[in-house]
């Protein structure tokens, strides 16, 4: 059983862009004529009155409205949005609630109408300021106009926004990778993430592999950058997270403490908890036409995650926490005793892995933290 309900999220899907990049593997689609804002619209208001059962009376903390890109959808459509789904689901007193945005995509005079309509924090895809980077990634933007959106969603009013950095770039050396961390900060973000590219199925890089830094030289950036961040007042508080002090994202740290989260739009993905203790995950249609022409039942599939997997499950959330959780926080979201994990745990403690009274990864731990977490895979 689960005596009190974690918090509660939204994340809502958009799945356009302007076009695909060739590293990405989310479910994105190029539009094949203009956006029917209205139809997308009536159809996120209709799913998430399908979820409304979920929300078992709890407020939400956090809305996250990810991509595709976001910033392709007008004002108006997010003020309406928004005051829908208040009217459904009652919002917490200072709740957050974040936009993506890229630099080639948004139309700068539109950060004061997002604003206005109630969003608070804007989570910017730059990836590099580097016009050479930029372009062997398949970006629209160079680096004066990362810089320029920045400026523009400042004297828009947004004081709380995150950058989005890439490195282990196709042939990025240690210099070029510090270069473009120092611009960022420079810029002033209240949060950066900032993480290493990597090859996903799925994706062109996938069928055509670009040249990618070595191991070691992905060392040595990782090093310096994090020294650098340091330096800076970023804290890093998650495997790619870094804020300054109060800056933290809420909606990303309720994810990884294992919160619970609705999910509304194509392909958008969701996790919701049953006072029993059972645990629901879900995931949307993910092709915008399909999703389109939905009428009563939005969910692509469900399923309730077997009690051998929950272990594994909070884990691999968990453990991504530079700080990890308190062990209560096991029996708090999965309804089972600690003793289930107990000799997973004191053989990790025993190798160094895991601090004592408490799930948290030490430092030999953190570097290699996918085996580590992959040890609850059989945890008994």
């Amino acid at each position: 059983m689960i005596a009190t309900l974690p918090p509660l999220s939204l994340y809502i899907h958009i799945p356009w862009c302007v076009r695909k990049c060739p590293y990405c593997d989310f479910n994105s689609h190029a539009p094949k004529s203009a956006i029917d804002e209205d139809s997308y619209l009536k159809q996120l208001l209709a799913d998430l009155n399908t979820e409304l059962p979920l929300v078992q009376g709890r407020r939400l903390v956090s809305i996250f409205i990810g991509g595709g890109t976001p910033s392709l959808m007008s004002p108006g459509f997010y003020h309406q949005l928004l005051q829908h789904i208040e009217k459904a689901v009652p919002f917490a007193k200072d709740i957050e609630i974040t936009l993506e945005s890229n630099p080639g995509t948004i139309d700068e005079s539109h950060f004061p109408g997002y604003f206005d309509a109630g969003i608070n924090r804007i989570s910017l895809g730059v990836q590099s300021f580097n016009n050479a980077h930029l372009a062997a990634l398949g970006r629209i933007h160079n680096g004066d106009q990362a810089r320029i959106a920045v400026e523009r969603l400042t004297q828009a009013g947004f004081r709380n926004f995150n950058i989005d950095l890439m490195h282990g770039l196709p042939d990025q050396t240690v210099a070029e990778a510090e270069q473009d961390l120092r611009q960022a900060i420079a810029l002033q973000p209240t949060h950066l993430s900032w993480y290493q590219l990597t090859i996903e199925q799925n994706t062109e890089f996938y069928n055509n592999p670009p040249p990618l830094p070595a191991d070691d030289l992905l060392v040595d950036i990782q090093e310096a950058g994090e020294a650098l961040l340091a330096a800076s007042g970023y804290q890093q508080y998650e495997v790619s997270a870094y804020s300054l002090a109060g800056c933290r994202s809420v909606h990303n740290t309720n994810y990884w403490q294992f919160g619970d989260y609705l999910a509304i739009g194509a392909g958008a993905h969701g996790k919701s908890t049953r006072p029993q203790g059972d645990i629901l995950r879900y995931n949307k249609t993910r092709q915008p036409e399909a999703y389109l022409r939905r009428i009563d039942n939005f969910r692509a599939a469900s399923d309730l995650i077997p009690a051998n997997e929950l272990p594994f499950e909070f884990m691999m959330n968990v453990l991504r926490l530079k700080e990890g959780v308190p062990s209560e926080l096991f029996y708090a979201r999965t309804g089972m005793p600690l003793t289930t994990i107990a000799p997973t745990l004191t053989r990790l403690r025993s190798k160094g892995l895991l601090h004592e009274n408490r799930l948290q990864a030490t430092e030999v731990g953190f570097r290699f933290l996918n085996e580590t977490i992959a040890s609850f895979l059989s945890a008994e």
